[in-house]
């Protein structure tokens, strides 16, 4: 069954609704993630939370949402996307009150941890129940705008949370997740379809290997700059974390449902998206950190006043990338990511040529403006080039596997260019941050450079309105309860029954 004749036998919803419900809660749990990095200072005096302490609370978060990703879409897939979906906002809300009563560093450490869990949940199944409950031509646009609300995450984030601190308490960061979850929660379950992938058993010992070796990985990585990347602690870790992705890896090759179909990588877009989404992250993101330091240290500003300094680069994702998304069918995935990495790498380079003590801001406006429009033709385009080839019964695997790996990029590049900065003699003072900033800028030019050239081998994409191949058959072996994979009608895998 086509995906345009599957499209008849689901319900409608119209198409501002479906966008606000897929979209609401994954702006909830990207905003609260960055809102977070302003409440820090006010924590450290408050809560007299130490330097570990304050690190964690960012961590707790970052390491639970990136360990349980793929569970969670496996259990999506089972038990149905939207039912996972809606479970994952109730978490994360919990979390949040839970955040919001904390009295000392532990418990707000637990709730991250909880908001994480929450989040892992909510963040892979948006994408795929938007691209799973809009028409296929309208499916380009609904991407677009989603990469653009992403964007608008990541850029009203800081400010949000400036804002909050100036004019409230560091409990109101939290508290405003509460009525946000209220809302999102029945508009899920009404608006959305309760899509399911193959019904298969869990693939529990999958998910643990992968859980504990994507944990150790990034615990490695998030604490590489403090305990010293060549400390016993840290190489181990490392070592433990690879030993076990590579055991992850060979299950999958035996296991009867696997957590990750390893013949998605067989598939060129979906392997070489993967690729570019890692340095992706690794290159923006690990720049961002450093430069959002530059404008506080060296430029004197408070949180509030760099979160606004940086907006024509973060709000640029919400005006260009559903423009992007419009595009994609009609000029290609390809081109479009290709020209959004090449003018990002250029855009970080160009910041780290005039990157100076006594620099203007107005210098920075140009190169920040480059680097939004690179990331938001980024954003959707690779939304898109993952799934293109894909059946809408992989989604779900597709978008866990995406977001784990952006998420390592996301903490490995933070990890490696502060790891340059302090090598080069960095410290948080005035006269001491430019030369050791700029060489890690400059690193995450180059990852982006790197990913342009991969990204040239991604087949064109045009013309592609997403999944429109038939839901992928598992092979014969991979049979669920009994019942051959290929016996499944895409109907009565994806319609609720």
């Amino acid at each position: 069954m086509s995906d345009t004749s599957l499209a008849t036998v689901r319900r409608t919803r119209p198409f501002a609704l479906v966008l606000a419900a897929a979209s609401l809660p994954m702006f909830m749990a990207t905003l609260d993630n960055l809102v977070m990095t302003n409440a820090l200072p006010v924590l450290h005096t408050e809560m007299g939370a130490s330097v570990e302490e304050l690190q964690w609370f960012v961590n707790a978060y970052t390491l639970a949402f990136a360990g349980t990703i793929l569970i969670a879409s496996a259990l999506g897939d089972r038990f149905g996307r939207r039912t996972l979906f809606a479970i994952g906002i109730a978490v994360f809300g919990a979390g949040s009150v839970l955040a919001a009563l904390s009295s000392d560093p532990g418990q707000l450490i637990a709730a991250r941890a909880v908001q994480g869990l929450g989040a892992a949940g909510v963040m892979p199944l948006s994408l795929a129940l938007l691209s799973g409950a809009v028409p296929p031509a309208r499916r380009p646009l609904a991407i677009g705008i989603w990469g653009g609300v992403s964007g608008l995450g990541v850029a009203v984030g800081p400010l949000v949370g400036g804002a909050i601190m100036e004019g409230w308490d560091w409990q109101a960061i939290f508290w405003i997740n509460v009525p946000v979850a209220i809302v999102a929660i029945p508009l899920a379950l009404i608006v959305l379809n309760n899509d399911f992938g193959l019904r298969a058993r869990i693939d529990l010992p999958g998910a643990v290997l992968a859980a504990a070796g994507v944990l150790a990985l990034v615990h490695a990585i998030v604490r590489g700059n403090d305990d010293g990347w060549d400390s016993v602690g840290v190489i181990a870790e490392i070592v433990l974390g690879a030993v076990l992705v590579a055991a992850f890896l060979v299950w999958q090759t035996r296991a009867g449902a696997p957590l990750v179909p390893l013949r998605l990588f067989r598939d060129r877009s979906f392997s070489l998206t993967n690729i570019v989404g890692f340095a992706f992250s690794f290159g923006t993101f690990g720049a961002v950190f450093i430069l959002i330091q530059y404008l506080q240290v060296v430029q004197g500003s408070t949180p509030f006043e760099a979160a606004l300094q940086t907006t024509p680069w973060t709000l640029a994702p919400m005006v260009v990338a559903p423009i992007a998304g419009i595009l994609a069918p009609r000029v290609g995935t390809r081109i479009l990511l290709v020209l959004g990495l090449a003018l990002q790498g250029a855009a970080l380079t160009w910041i780290a040529v005039v990157m100076s003590t006594d620099l203007d801001y107005p210098v920075l406006i140009a190169p920040f403006l480059m680097a939004g429009v690179g990331m938001a033709l980024v954003f959707a385009p690779s939304a898109t080039a993952l799934l293109a080839t894909l059946g809408l019964i992989d989604h779900a695997k597709a978008s866990g596997v995406n977001s784990t790996v952006r998420e390592l990029g996301v903490s490995l590049g933070t990890a490696v260019m502060t790891a340059i900065f302090v090598s080069a003699g960095g410290e948080l003072l005035p006269d001491l941050y430019v030369d050791a900033a700029r060489p890690a800028v400059f690193t995450g030019a180059a990852v982006l450079f790197a990913a342009t050239v991969v990204a040239l081998w991604l087949p064109a994409g045009k013309g592609t309105t997403d999944a429109a191949t038939p839901a992928a058959a598992e092979p014969a072996e991979n049979a669920t309860d009994g019942v051959p994979a290929e016996g499944f009608e895409a109907a009565d895998v994806l319609v609720k029954s």
